[in-house]
């Protein structure tokens, strides 16, 4: 772990070089790793014991970033897991439901129930320049960490820099755009606490 960070702090200063690697590593149309570096990730992705993940899952998991999922955890079909520009760790006994998004960085602790179609993201694309286009203003990404004993309903969405507590339900279509702490329920868009879980 200490070794890849040396890597990529001394990547920073090549920058050519990294662009090479970057290209060699990643399809730069398709924002996804390569072919070949896909075929080989199970060697390099770490997994529990008794974990799951279907075969239609997206994993886009370059070497770079590390990604976890902890012992006898699932992610379901369809979903997409992307540790590009930021690692992506899941506990033990979590499931990631069907067609569920997580965008890296982000922490999922154990015993966490993802629902279909929620959306978690650490990543923002820049957009405060108005002379340039969008897509050249770059991303910033800021770690979203979800606590123990969580469940997330139906087509929620967790936004960049959000910290779910722990004992915590996020009820279904709910957009998390703050910090929601321990042993509450969280309702609405923005999202609220409107109970106390004891």
């Amino acid at each position: 772990m200490k070794d890849k960070e040396q890597l990529r702090e001394g990547l920073k200063g090549s920058p050519r070089l990294k662009k090479l690697l970057d290209c060699l590593i990643m399809n730069q149309r398709d924002a996804r790793p390569r072919w070949y570096v896909r075929l080989v990730a199970p060697l390099y992705q770490q997994r529990g014991r008794g974990s799951k993940i279907y075969p239609s899952v997206r994993m886009d998991t370059p070497p770079y970033r590390r990604f976890h999922l902890g012992r006898r955890s699932v992610v379901e079909s369809f979903a997409c897991i992307n540790n590009a520009v930021g690692d992506v760790i899941i506990g033990d006994h979590t499931r990631i439901g069907l067609h569920c998004t997580i965008i890296g960085p982000v922490q999922i602790g154990s015993h966490v129930n993802l629902a279909q179609g929620i959306t978690v993201t650490a990543l923002n694309h820049n957009f405060r320049e108005p002379g340039r286009r969008i897509d050249e203003q770059g991303i910033t990404t800021r770690p979203v960490t979800i606590g123990d004993d969580v469940w997330i309903g139906t087509n929620a969405v967790i936004l960049p820099g959000v910290t779910i507590g722990s004992h915590v339900v996020i009820a279904a279509g709910a957009v998390v755009t703050k910090d929601i702490p321990d042993h509450s329920l969280a309702m609405g868009v923005p999202a609220r606490v409107v109970k106390t879980i004891l």
